[in-house]
């Protein structure tokens, strides 16, 4: 009678709640089907932009590409381990991890390598690391950490608002002295998004853009190549073998691109026209190797990241874990707003900055650093899933207990009786 009530129990429950089971996947698979089609692109790429200008530097054509590839690499192993951190590390460690940025930011000021006037590169071994691609992450971190925190008195009082922003002076105070502005600007923008999503109050936010504005005009106009950049910007075809020699030299290569681009390998501007090519100028190679349609594909390809980031962290908040949400929603505004600089500088829209597009362009720190912050957003959708699996067992439980009772209620209602009202 046992088994035939347990049997019963089962069809019962299975009938009732099976169409509203989860699906069975540890994670969302197209943050990393995603992330692995834009570190293809960049491979392919960077291969062809940086193949003439290796094989003048170093008599190997595939010189850079072999470099990217073991980046490509150790980004994949960091992810990996990423992956195994849980959330709640990241959580208690980011006032550690944000002194650490500190130290390393001072660090790299007495003992960096300098490359073009700045200096930003700290050599380990035969290690390279650019700190400031792990101050981002690092700043990040803490401050979706203050956002829980001080969640009251960030959007109830001035001095709650404000206490994040002195944190972020001092950064940008270390990274401009490298010098640095399109770090800054991408840590300005990021922190502004993410005080608006807190819900920060509107004079308060708008009172910020402004300052934040004033300030880096400021910065602009003390610094007379900052100047040089702004006006070549503004007007590239006034010196187009001066100031402005770079930007005209994307601008031509994004004409030649067209539609369809003229093909992989073809590209003219990458035969040492156009100065990193396979940099921060990336996105010239593709548009005249791949025309309009290769730019609007990789394009889509960052949205699609950016999007399941912003919707990751709505889905984190709902499911009270404001850490994550929080986090999550800098690592999409961080990826967006890098992107937007990096696009807007090749095509002539914004000023020139030395930022790498997301997971596509060269350079190792930045490619690292960006897997990192991918695998922390597949942890966060990990644990979600964790709990949502963990909540439905107890509700299970609780609802086949109480299925249980009533089938016995009925079963015993149904038996047959005696004469005497006694259950045979």
């Amino acid at each position: 009678m046992n088994t035939q009530n347990d049997s019963m129990l089962r069809r019962m429950f299975s009938q009732r709640h099976d169409g509203k089971q989860i699906d069975g996947k540890a994670f969302d698979v197209n943050f990393i089907l995603i992330s692995i089609a834009l570190m293809a692109i960049g491979l392919v790429i960077v291969t062809s932009a940086s193949m003439p200008v290796a094989a003048r530097l170093f008599d190997n054509p595939f010189h850079f590409a072999i470099r990217h590839g073991i980046y490509l690499c150790l980004a994949g192993v960091a992810a990996c381990i990423v992956m195994q951190i849980p959330m709640q590390w990241w959580r208690v460690s980011n006032p550690w991890l944000l002194l650490s940025a500190v130290v390393l930011l001072i660090l790299v000021l007495f003992v960096g390598r300098t490359v073009n006037g700045s200096r930003r590169w700290l050599v380990v071994g035969p290690i390279t690391i650019q700190v400031a691609e792990l101050a981002k992450l690092f700043f990040f971190c803490y401050l979706a950490g203050y956002m829980v925190r001080r969640y009251e008195e960030v959007t109830e009082n001035l001095k709650g608002f404000m206490k994040p922003l002195v944190v972020f002076f001092v950064l940008a105070f270390l990274i401009l002295l490298q010098p640095d502005l399109g770090t800054v600007v991408v840590m300005f923008a990021t922190t502004l998004g993410l005080l608006f999503l807190a819900g920060a109050k509107l004079w308060q936010f708008f009172g910020l853009v402004f300052t934040g504005l004033a300030l880096i005009t400021a910065l602009i106009l003390t610094a007379d190549y900052r100047v040089e950049r702004m006006s070549s910007f503004l007007k590239p075809w006034e010196d187009p073998f001066g100031a402005g020699y770079q930007l005209t030299q994307s601008l031509m290569a994004y004409g030649r691109g067209d539609w369809f681009g003229q093909g992989l390998g073809n590209s003219l501007q990458k035969l040492e026209f156009l100065p990193e090519a396979h940099t921060d100028f990336i996105v010239a190679i593709l548009a005249e190797e791949f025309g309009f349609m290769g730019v609007v594909c990789v394009l889509i390809l960052l949205f699609a990241l950016v999007y399941k980031a912003l919707k990751l962290g709505n889905l984190a908040l709902k499911a009270e874990r404001p850490y994550d949400g929080y986090l999550a929603y800098a690592i999409g505004i961080w990826f967006s707003f890098q992107t937007a600089v990096n696009v807007g500088a090749s095509a002539g829209i914004l000023p020139t900055k030395g930022l790498t597009l997301p997971l596509v362009s060269y350079g190792g720190s930045s490619l690292i650093v960006m897997a990192v912050a991918v695998a922390i957003l597949i942890r966060i959708d990990f644990e979600i899933r964790v709990d949502g699996v963990q909540a439905m067992s107890k509700g299970s439980k609780k609802k086949v207990n109480k299925a249980k009772s009533k089938v016995k209620k009925l079963l015993a209602e149904a038996a047959p009786h005696n004469e005497e009202g006694v259950a045979e």
